[in-house]
């Protein structure tokens, strides 16, 4: 799966270290990629909303928006034999 947050007040390469230092902290979370104003997060289970705002918020900035897409990858019909 993955997340993309929306993440007010963030102008400085130490916002996104601190914003990255947070989420890295969220058990569930496998990457993230963290930009001034955003993040994506990958993840194999659902994250809690609350627990994705409340490491942005320790890093001291304001979770937005998040918007979830549980990407699968498409099943392969394979023709059989018989």
């Amino acid at each position: 799966m993955q997340s993309i947050l929306v993440i007010d007040g963030m102008r400085t390469v130490h916002c996104v270290r601190a914003v990255f230092t947070a989420l890295a902290g969220v058990p569930e979370v496998e990457r993230a990629s963290v930009e001034m104003g955003g993040a994506t997060v990958e993840h194999h289970t659902a994250i809690p909303q609350t627990a994705l705002a409340a490491a942005v918020e320790a890093a001291g900035y304001d979770l937005r928006d998040v918007q979830t897409d549980q990407r699968t990858l498409p099943t392969l019909h394979l023709p059989t034999d018989g």
